[in-house]
């Protein structure tokens, strides 16, 4: 069953754009792994530095290798974030 991830990451103040522009190689990255249908960073038009990263995993077993393939990348730089939160949902198409 799919997995879908919705992180909210909160850019430090004015880094929005910045923080935005490192995501681009990080997605990148992650869509060409097995199992990655979906892995695109969204900027907020109301709030510049509110991003929001959306996920979907093709099941449980997918995400986890990316959580482990993550762990050995770069982290993106600290200073530019304060904070993130992320939701996971199980995927079940309703039409």
């Amino acid at each position: 069953m799919a997995v879908r991830l919705v992180v909210t990451i909160t850019a430090a103040v004015g880094k929005g754009a910045e923080l935005a522009q490192a995501y681009v190689a990080r997605c990148a990255e992650a869509m060409k792994e097995p199992g990655c249908e979906q892995f695109e960073v969204f900027r907020s038009a109301a709030n510049p530095d509110r991003l929001v990263l959306l996920e979907r995993w093709a099941d449980q077993a997918a995400l986890d290798v990316h959580a482990k393939v993550n762990a050995t990348r770069p982290p993106l730089r600290p200073e530019l974030r304060v904070g993130s939160e992320r939701e996971d949902y199980q995927y079940h198409r309703t039409r």
